[in-house]
Protein backbone atom coordinates (compact mmCIF):
# COMPACT_ATOMS: atom_id res chain seq x y z
CA UNK A 1 0.00 0.00 0.00
CA UNK A 2 1.33 3.48 -0.99
CA UNK A 3 2.48 5.83 1.40
CA UNK A 4 -0.30 8.27 -0.20
CA UNK A 5 -3.37 5.87 0.84
CA UNK A 6 -1.71 5.09 4.25
CA UNK A 7 -1.52 8.80 4.93
CA UNK A 8 -4.98 8.97 4.13
CA UNK A 9 -6.33 6.22 5.65
CA UNK A 10 -4.47 7.31 8.91
CA UNK A 11 -6.13 11.04 9.01
CA UNK A 12 -9.43 9.39 8.28
CA UNK A 13 -9.42 6.97 11.05
CA UNK A 14 -8.01 9.29 13.49
CA UNK A 15 -10.62 12.19 12.45
CA UNK A 16 -13.42 10.14 12.32
CA UNK A 17 -12.58 8.61 15.77
CA UNK A 18 -12.48 12.16 17.37
CA UNK A 19 -15.47 13.39 15.30
CA UNK A 20 -17.28 10.43 17.24
CA UNK A 21 -17.17 12.70 20.47
CA UNK A 22 -17.69 16.58 18.99
CA UNK A 23 -21.18 16.07 18.62
CA UNK A 24 -21.94 14.52 21.64
CA UNK A 25 -20.32 17.31 23.89
CA UNK A 26 -21.29 20.38 21.72
CA UNK A 27 -24.53 18.70 21.30
CA UNK A 28 -24.80 17.62 25.09
CA UNK A 29 -23.79 20.78 26.34
CA UNK A 30 -27.20 22.67 25.57
CA UNK A 31 -28.91 19.93 27.52
CA UNK A 32 -26.28 20.45 29.94
CA UNK A 33 -27.09 24.26 30.25
CA UNK A 34 -30.42 23.63 30.57
CA UNK A 35 -30.58 21.32 33.16
CA UNK A 36 -28.78 23.47 35.39
CA UNK A 37 -31.17 26.48 34.71
CA UNK A 38 -33.90 24.17 36.07
CA UNK A 39 -31.78 23.85 38.96
CA UNK A 40 -31.36 27.46 39.17
CA UNK A 41 -34.88 27.94 39.57
CA UNK A 42 -36.20 24.99 41.50
CA UNK A 43 -33.36 24.39 43.87
CA UNK A 44 -34.99 20.52 43.65
CA UNK A 45 -32.43 17.66 44.58
CA UNK A 46 -33.81 15.95 41.52
CA UNK A 47 -32.72 18.33 39.22
CA UNK A 48 -29.46 18.96 40.60
CA UNK A 49 -29.41 14.90 40.33
CA UNK A 50 -29.58 15.31 36.43
CA UNK A 51 -27.88 18.23 35.95
CA UNK A 52 -24.94 16.02 37.77
CA UNK A 53 -25.13 12.92 35.24
CA UNK A 54 -25.27 14.69 32.44
CA UNK A 55 -22.09 17.13 33.42
CA UNK A 56 -20.30 13.62 34.14
CA UNK A 57 -21.14 12.30 30.57
CA UNK A 58 -20.30 15.24 29.17
CA UNK A 59 -16.62 15.62 31.36
CA UNK A 60 -15.96 12.36 29.95
CA UNK A 61 -16.73 12.87 26.30
CA UNK A 62 -14.77 16.30 26.69
CA UNK A 63 -11.92 14.76 27.88
CA UNK A 64 -11.21 11.69 25.42
CA UNK A 65 -12.36 14.80 22.79
CA UNK A 66 -9.37 16.48 23.89
CA UNK A 67 -6.59 13.50 23.94
CA UNK A 68 -7.89 12.42 20.21
CA UNK A 69 -7.91 16.08 18.83
CA UNK A 70 -4.15 16.36 20.18
CA UNK A 71 -3.02 13.34 18.37
CA UNK A 72 -4.74 14.48 14.92
CA UNK A 73 -3.26 18.03 14.73
CA UNK A 74 0.37 16.15 15.45
CA UNK A 75 -0.72 14.30 12.18
CA UNK A 76 -0.41 17.91 9.79
CA UNK A 77 3.52 18.05 10.91
CA UNK A 78 4.56 14.14 10.90
CA UNK A 79 2.36 12.92 7.95
CA UNK A 80 0.90 15.80 6.22
CA UNK A 81 4.25 18.21 6.14
CA UNK A 82 4.29 19.68 2.54
CA UNK A 83 0.72 20.48 3.55
CA UNK A 84 1.47 21.90 6.67
CA UNK A 85 3.64 24.15 4.94
CA UNK A 86 1.92 25.57 2.17
CA UNK A 87 -0.96 26.44 4.40
CA UNK A 88 0.60 27.36 8.07
CA UNK A 89 0.27 31.33 7.37
CA UNK A 90 -2.87 30.59 6.96
CA UNK A 91 -4.38 27.75 9.06
CA UNK A 92 -2.64 28.56 11.86
CA UNK A 93 -4.09 31.56 12.67
CA UNK A 94 -7.64 29.51 13.55
CA UNK A 95 -5.98 27.05 15.60
CA UNK A 96 -4.13 29.47 17.67
CA UNK A 97 -7.52 31.37 17.95
CA UNK A 98 -9.61 28.10 19.14
CA UNK A 99 -6.99 27.29 21.56
CA UNK A 100 -6.94 30.94 23.34
CA UNK A 101 -10.20 31.80 22.65
CA UNK A 102 -12.28 28.81 23.20
CA UNK A 103 -10.59 25.73 24.00
CA UNK A 104 -9.10 27.83 27.34
CA UNK A 105 -12.28 29.24 28.15
CA UNK A 106 -13.98 25.73 27.92
CA UNK A 107 -11.87 23.59 29.94
CA UNK A 108 -11.14 26.39 32.46
CA UNK A 109 -14.66 26.88 33.55
CA UNK A 110 -15.30 23.25 32.84
CA UNK A 111 -13.34 23.26 36.07
CA UNK A 112 -15.74 25.10 38.30
CA UNK A 113 -18.17 22.75 36.94
CA UNK A 114 -16.52 19.84 38.15
CA UNK A 115 -15.00 21.03 41.60
CA UNK A 116 -16.82 24.59 42.30
CA UNK A 117 -19.97 23.25 42.68
CA UNK A 118 -20.15 23.42 46.90
CA UNK A 119 -17.28 26.63 46.40
CA UNK A 120 -19.10 29.59 44.18
CA UNK A 121 -22.59 30.74 44.27
CA UNK A 122 -25.40 28.82 42.02
CA UNK A 123 -25.73 32.29 40.00
CA UNK A 124 -21.26 31.91 39.38
CA UNK A 125 -22.06 27.81 38.92
CA UNK A 126 -24.65 28.78 36.33
CA UNK A 127 -22.23 31.48 34.44
CA UNK A 128 -19.35 29.05 34.60
CA UNK A 129 -22.46 26.26 32.67
CA UNK A 130 -23.10 28.98 30.10
CA UNK A 131 -19.33 29.99 29.64
CA UNK A 132 -18.66 25.99 28.79
CA UNK A 133 -21.31 25.95 26.24
CA UNK A 134 -19.93 29.55 24.61
CA UNK A 135 -16.75 27.51 25.05
CA UNK A 136 -17.79 24.92 23.27
CA UNK A 137 -19.05 26.65 20.28
CA UNK A 138 -16.17 28.94 19.49
CA UNK A 139 -14.06 25.72 19.59
CA UNK A 140 -16.36 24.76 16.60
CA UNK A 141 -16.44 28.04 14.73
CA UNK A 142 -12.87 28.35 14.26
CA UNK A 143 -11.94 24.78 13.56
CA UNK A 144 -14.55 25.13 10.94
CA UNK A 145 -13.39 28.55 9.21
CA UNK A 146 -10.05 26.65 9.33
CA UNK A 147 -12.17 23.38 6.99
CA UNK A 148 -14.14 26.09 5.12
CA UNK A 149 -10.92 27.56 4.10
CA UNK A 150 -9.83 24.42 2.48
CA UNK A 151 -13.08 23.98 0.62
CA UNK A 152 -13.63 27.61 -0.61
CA UNK A 153 -10.04 29.67 -0.62
CA UNK A 154 -10.49 33.21 0.58
CA UNK A 155 -8.44 36.42 1.66
CA UNK A 156 -5.03 35.47 0.42
CA UNK A 157 -2.48 35.99 -1.95
CA UNK A 158 0.48 33.60 -3.42
CA UNK A 159 3.55 34.87 -2.92
CA UNK A 160 6.42 32.02 -3.85
CA UNK A 161 4.00 29.33 -4.61
CA UNK A 162 2.53 29.65 -1.10
CA UNK A 163 -0.76 31.36 -0.14
CA UNK A 164 -0.26 34.53 2.65
CA UNK A 165 -2.95 35.85 4.89
CA UNK A 166 -3.75 38.80 3.00
CA UNK A 167 -7.04 39.57 4.71
CA UNK A 168 -8.02 37.90 7.79
CA UNK A 169 -11.65 38.69 7.82
CA UNK A 170 -11.93 37.41 4.07
CA UNK A 171 -10.08 34.49 4.98
CA UNK A 172 -12.29 33.76 8.13
CA UNK A 173 -15.66 35.01 6.52
CA UNK A 174 -15.05 32.73 3.17
CA UNK A 175 -18.03 31.62 1.42
CA UNK A 176 -18.58 28.38 2.89
CA UNK A 177 -18.14 29.39 6.58
CA UNK A 178 -21.65 30.57 7.86
CA UNK A 179 -23.19 27.82 5.74
CA UNK A 180 -21.40 24.93 7.24
CA UNK A 181 -21.01 26.44 10.69
CA UNK A 182 -24.31 26.92 11.55
CA UNK A 183 -25.53 23.20 9.28
CA UNK A 184 -22.82 21.43 11.66
CA UNK A 185 -23.76 23.01 15.07
CA UNK A 186 -27.38 22.30 14.15
CA UNK A 187 -27.04 18.35 14.05
CA UNK A 188 -24.64 18.47 16.82
CA UNK A 189 -28.04 19.80 18.87
CA UNK A 190 -29.98 16.89 17.21
CA UNK A 191 -27.18 14.50 19.04
CA UNK A 192 -27.62 16.38 22.10
CA UNK A 193 -31.23 16.27 21.48
CA UNK A 194 -31.36 12.19 20.95
CA UNK A 195 -28.68 11.75 23.31
CA UNK A 196 -30.89 12.87 26.19
CA UNK A 197 -34.02 11.16 24.72
CA UNK A 198 -32.68 7.68 24.40
CA UNK A 199 -30.88 7.69 28.08
CA UNK A 200 -35.09 9.09 29.44
CA UNK A 201 -36.58 6.11 27.04
CA UNK A 202 -34.44 3.30 28.55
CA UNK A 203 -35.23 4.85 31.91
CA UNK A 204 -38.91 4.81 31.30
CA UNK A 205 -38.36 1.11 29.90
CA UNK A 206 -36.87 -0.06 33.17
CA UNK A 207 -39.33 2.33 35.18
CA UNK A 208 -36.43 4.47 36.94
CA UNK A 209 -35.60 7.45 37.58
CA UNK A 210 -39.30 8.90 36.41
CA UNK A 211 -38.89 11.66 38.51
CA UNK A 212 -36.01 13.21 36.48
CA UNK A 213 -37.10 11.47 32.99
CA UNK A 214 -40.46 13.64 33.34
CA UNK A 215 -38.48 16.92 34.05
CA UNK A 216 -35.67 15.99 31.14
CA UNK A 217 -37.77 14.46 28.34
CA UNK A 218 -39.63 17.50 26.82
CA UNK A 219 -36.54 20.03 26.10
CA UNK A 220 -34.45 16.98 24.95
CA UNK A 221 -37.79 15.75 22.32
CA UNK A 222 -37.73 20.26 21.86
CA UNK A 223 -34.65 20.17 21.19
CA UNK A 224 -34.20 17.27 18.73
CA UNK A 225 -36.86 18.09 16.57
CA UNK A 226 -36.72 21.52 15.99
CA UNK A 227 -32.80 21.16 15.15
CA UNK A 228 -33.70 18.09 12.79
CA UNK A 229 -36.25 19.84 11.49
CA UNK A 230 -34.16 23.02 10.78
CA UNK A 231 -31.56 20.66 9.35
CA UNK A 232 -32.78 20.50 5.90
CA UNK A 233 -33.29 24.52 5.44
CA UNK A 234 -29.79 24.83 6.82
CA UNK A 235 -29.06 22.04 3.89
CA UNK A 236 -30.33 24.10 1.45
CA UNK A 237 -28.08 27.04 2.54
CA UNK A 238 -25.28 24.97 2.51
CA UNK A 239 -26.00 22.92 -0.46
CA UNK A 240 -26.30 26.12 -2.80
CA UNK A 241 -23.20 27.80 -1.43
CA UNK A 242 -21.79 24.16 -2.53
CA UNK A 243 -23.59 24.43 -6.04
CA UNK A 244 -22.07 28.30 -6.70
CA UNK A 245 -18.43 27.79 -5.56
CA UNK A 246 -17.85 23.99 -5.59
CA UNK A 247 -19.96 22.84 -8.85
CA UNK A 248 -17.97 19.87 -9.22
CA UNK A 249 -18.71 18.48 -5.59
CA UNK A 250 -22.42 19.06 -6.12
CA UNK A 251 -22.16 17.05 -9.16
CA UNK A 252 -20.52 14.48 -7.23
CA UNK A 253 -23.17 14.86 -4.80
CA UNK A 254 -26.13 14.39 -7.30
CA UNK A 255 -24.60 12.13 -10.00
CA UNK A 256 -24.94 14.86 -12.59
CA UNK A 257 -22.60 14.00 -15.66
CA UNK A 258 -24.18 16.36 -18.22
CA UNK A 259 -24.38 19.71 -18.36
CA UNK A 260 -28.26 20.09 -17.80
CA UNK A 261 -30.96 22.92 -18.08
CA UNK A 262 -33.20 21.96 -15.47
CA UNK A 263 -31.63 19.22 -14.00
CA UNK A 264 -33.52 16.82 -11.86
CA UNK A 265 -32.48 15.73 -8.21
CA UNK A 266 -32.32 11.94 -7.48
CA UNK A 267 -33.74 11.04 -4.42
CA UNK A 268 -32.56 7.37 -3.99
CA UNK A 269 -30.04 5.59 -6.37
CA UNK A 270 -26.63 4.60 -7.52
CA UNK A 271 -24.22 6.15 -10.25
CA UNK A 272 -22.70 4.14 -12.72
CA UNK A 273 -19.01 5.07 -13.42
CA UNK A 274 -18.40 3.06 -16.04
CA UNK A 275 -21.48 4.18 -18.25
CA UNK A 276 -21.84 7.83 -16.61
CA UNK A 277 -24.92 7.18 -15.60
CA UNK A 278 -27.04 7.81 -12.25
CA UNK A 279 -30.23 5.50 -11.69
CA UNK A 280 -32.66 5.94 -9.47
CA UNK A 281 -36.03 7.99 -8.82
CA UNK A 282 -35.73 11.40 -9.53
CA UNK A 283 -37.67 14.48 -9.82
CA UNK A 284 -37.76 16.52 -12.38
CA UNK A 285 -35.92 20.12 -12.43
CA UNK A 286 -35.70 20.28 -8.94
CA UNK A 287 -32.21 20.23 -8.45
CA UNK A 288 -32.07 23.25 -10.65
CA UNK A 289 -35.02 24.43 -8.46
CA UNK A 290 -32.95 24.00 -4.95
CA UNK A 291 -30.13 25.04 -5.99
CA UNK A 292 -30.12 28.31 -8.11
CA UNK A 293 -34.21 29.20 -7.63
CA UNK A 294 -34.36 29.04 -11.09
CA UNK A 295 -36.26 25.72 -12.19
CA UNK A 296 -34.10 25.83 -15.92
CA UNK A 297 -31.02 27.48 -14.26
CA UNK A 298 -28.34 25.24 -15.70
CA UNK A 299 -26.47 22.84 -13.09
CA UNK A 300 -22.77 21.63 -14.17
CA UNK A 301 -22.16 17.77 -15.11
CA UNK A 302 -19.14 15.79 -13.83
CA UNK A 303 -18.10 14.95 -17.84
CA UNK A 304 -16.44 18.90 -18.68
CA UNK A 305 -14.30 17.45 -16.28
CA UNK A 306 -10.74 15.71 -16.20
CA UNK A 307 -11.15 11.97 -14.87
CA UNK A 308 -8.05 13.66 -12.91
CA UNK A 309 -10.15 16.11 -11.07
CA UNK A 310 -13.11 13.89 -10.21
CA UNK A 311 -13.79 12.86 -6.14
CA UNK A 312 -14.96 9.35 -5.87
CA UNK A 313 -18.28 9.55 -7.01
CA UNK A 314 -20.27 7.19 -5.83
CA UNK A 315 -18.91 7.57 -1.91
CA UNK A 316 -19.42 10.95 -2.40
CA UNK A 317 -23.22 10.15 -3.95
CA UNK A 318 -23.89 7.59 -1.17
CA UNK A 319 -23.17 9.30 1.75
CA UNK A 320 -24.41 12.67 0.81
CA UNK A 321 -27.96 10.71 0.44
CA UNK A 322 -27.43 8.83 3.27
CA UNK A 323 -27.26 12.16 5.20
CA UNK A 324 -30.52 13.24 3.59
CA UNK A 325 -32.13 10.15 4.12
CA UNK A 326 -31.26 9.83 8.14
CA UNK A 327 -31.91 13.08 8.54
CA UNK A 328 -35.70 12.82 7.37
CA UNK A 329 -35.92 9.86 9.74
CA UNK A 330 -34.74 11.95 12.53
CA UNK A 331 -37.77 14.53 11.96
CA UNK A 332 -40.29 11.57 12.10
CA UNK A 333 -38.95 9.91 14.93
CA UNK A 334 -38.33 13.13 16.79
CA UNK A 335 -42.13 14.24 15.57
CA UNK A 336 -43.94 11.42 17.05
CA UNK A 337 -42.14 10.81 19.86
CA UNK A 338 -43.21 14.90 20.76
CA UNK A 339 -46.37 14.45 19.99
CA UNK A 340 -46.95 11.39 22.23
CA UNK A 341 -45.42 12.94 24.74
CA UNK A 342 -47.28 16.38 24.75
CA UNK A 343 -50.53 13.65 24.51
CA UNK A 344 -49.10 12.46 28.39
CA UNK A 345 -49.01 8.52 26.30
CA UNK A 346 -44.88 8.44 25.71
CA UNK A 347 -44.59 6.57 29.08
CA UNK A 348 -46.92 4.05 27.72
CA UNK A 349 -46.25 3.90 23.94
CA UNK A 350 -43.47 0.81 24.85
CA UNK A 351 -42.80 0.61 20.65
CA UNK A 352 -41.77 4.22 20.56
CA UNK A 353 -39.41 3.68 23.58
CA UNK A 354 -37.48 0.93 22.29
CA UNK A 355 -37.48 2.69 18.57
CA UNK A 356 -35.90 6.00 20.86
CA UNK A 357 -32.92 4.19 22.86
CA UNK A 358 -30.74 2.75 19.59
CA UNK A 359 -32.40 5.70 17.58
CA UNK A 360 -29.39 7.91 19.40
CA UNK A 361 -27.22 6.64 16.69
CA UNK A 362 -28.74 8.41 14.32
CA UNK A 363 -27.64 11.57 14.40
CA UNK A 364 -24.23 10.60 14.35
CA UNK A 365 -24.59 8.17 11.28
CA UNK A 366 -25.72 11.39 9.80
CA UNK A 367 -22.90 13.76 11.00
CA UNK A 368 -20.17 11.33 9.83
CA UNK A 369 -22.30 10.93 6.33
CA UNK A 370 -22.41 14.55 5.74
CA UNK A 371 -18.58 15.01 7.12
CA UNK A 372 -17.87 12.00 4.60
CA UNK A 373 -19.51 13.65 1.75
CA UNK A 374 -18.08 16.89 2.02
CA UNK A 375 -14.23 15.99 2.53
CA UNK A 376 -14.44 13.18 -0.37
CA UNK A 377 -16.47 15.59 -2.21
CA UNK A 378 -13.51 18.02 -2.68
CA UNK A 379 -11.10 15.52 -3.66
CA UNK A 380 -8.42 15.43 -5.52
CA UNK A 381 -7.70 18.50 -3.76
CA UNK A 382 -7.18 19.31 0.19
CA UNK A 383 -7.32 22.91 -0.45
CA UNK A 384 -9.43 23.53 -3.16
CA UNK A 385 -7.75 24.77 -6.60
CA UNK A 386 -4.50 25.50 -4.82
CA UNK A 387 -2.79 21.96 -3.38
CA UNK A 388 -3.56 18.51 -4.47
CA UNK A 389 -4.12 15.63 -1.69
CA UNK A 390 -1.23 13.65 -3.10
CA UNK A 391 1.04 16.66 -3.01
CA UNK A 392 0.22 16.83 0.27
CA UNK A 393 1.69 14.29 2.32
CA UNK A 394 5.10 14.19 3.69
CA UNK A 395 7.83 12.08 1.59
CA UNK A 396 9.94 11.54 3.88
CA UNK A 397 7.64 9.14 5.93
CA UNK A 398 7.83 5.60 4.91
CA UNK A 399 4.54 3.35 4.67
CA UNK A 400 5.91 0.96 6.97
CA UNK A 401 6.25 3.57 9.91
CA UNK A 402 2.60 5.38 8.85
CA UNK A 403 1.10 1.77 9.39
CA UNK A 404 2.78 0.97 12.41
CA UNK A 405 1.95 4.49 13.86
CA UNK A 406 -1.90 3.50 12.56
CA UNK A 407 -1.73 0.25 14.09
CA UNK A 408 -0.49 2.06 17.57
CA UNK A 409 -3.33 4.28 17.14
CA UNK A 410 -5.81 2.14 16.62
CA UNK A 411 -4.94 0.15 19.66
CA UNK A 412 -4.87 3.17 21.95
CA UNK A 413 -8.26 4.30 20.57
CA UNK A 414 -9.89 1.07 21.41
CA UNK A 415 -8.43 0.94 24.84
CA UNK A 416 -9.93 4.83 25.47
CA UNK A 417 -13.27 4.12 23.44
CA UNK A 418 -13.87 1.17 25.82
CA UNK A 419 -12.85 3.57 28.97
CA UNK A 420 -15.48 5.93 27.88
CA UNK A 421 -17.94 3.73 27.04
CA UNK A 422 -17.40 2.45 30.62
CA UNK A 423 -17.67 5.51 32.14
CA UNK A 424 -20.82 6.65 30.36
CA UNK A 425 -22.34 3.17 30.85
CA UNK A 426 -21.71 3.31 34.73
CA UNK A 427 -22.96 6.49 35.08
CA UNK A 428 -26.02 6.16 33.28
CA UNK A 429 -26.85 3.21 35.19
CA UNK A 430 -26.35 4.75 38.49
CA UNK A 431 -28.54 7.84 37.49
CA UNK A 432 -28.70 11.02 39.22
CA UNK A 433 -28.17 10.71 42.75
CA UNK A 434 -30.43 12.26 45.25
CA UNK A 435 -29.58 14.57 48.05
CA UNK A 436 -31.14 16.86 50.14
CA UNK A 437 -30.82 20.68 48.81
CA UNK A 438 -30.05 22.47 52.45
CA UNK A 439 -30.52 25.81 50.76
CA UNK A 440 -32.91 26.87 47.93
CA UNK A 441 -31.86 30.03 44.99
CA UNK A 442 -34.30 33.00 44.96
CA UNK A 443 -38.06 32.55 43.33
CA UNK A 444 -37.02 28.46 44.24
CA UNK A 445 -40.36 26.60 44.00
CA UNK A 446 -42.02 24.96 46.95
CA UNK A 447 -41.75 21.16 46.02
CA UNK A 448 -40.32 18.59 48.39
CA UNK A 449 -37.32 16.46 46.19
CA UNK A 450 -39.05 13.19 45.62
CA UNK A 451 -38.21 10.37 48.32
CA UNK A 452 -36.54 7.40 46.96
CA UNK A 453 -40.01 5.47 46.70
CA UNK A 454 -41.78 8.09 45.08
CA UNK A 455 -39.11 8.38 42.42
CA UNK A 456 -39.66 5.40 40.72
CA UNK A 457 -43.70 5.48 40.87
CA UNK A 458 -45.45 5.10 37.32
Amino acid sequence: MSVETLARIQFAFTIGFHFIFVPISLGLSVMLVLAERRYYKSGLAIDKGAAEMWKKIFAATFAIGVATGISMEFAFGTNWANYSRFVGDIFGAPLAAEGLLAFFLESTFLGVLLFGRERVSKGVYYLATWLVVIGAHLSALWIIIANSWMQTPAGYKVVDNVPRLDDFFAAALNPSTLPRYVHTVAATWTMGGFLVTAICAWYMLRRKHLWMVRRSIGPALVLAFVASLAMPFLGHWSAQEVGHHQPVKMAAFEGVYEDENGAPMTLVGYTDVGTDTTYGIKVPRLLSLLLYNDPNHKVEGLNDVPASDRPPIEISFQSYHLMVAVGMLMILIALVALVQHRRGKLETSRWLLIVLVPAVILPEIAIMSGWTAAEVGRQPWIVQGLLRTADAFSPTVSAAEIATSLTIFALIYLVLFVAWLRIVVRTIAAGPTLERVETRPHKARRHPAPTPAEEVEP
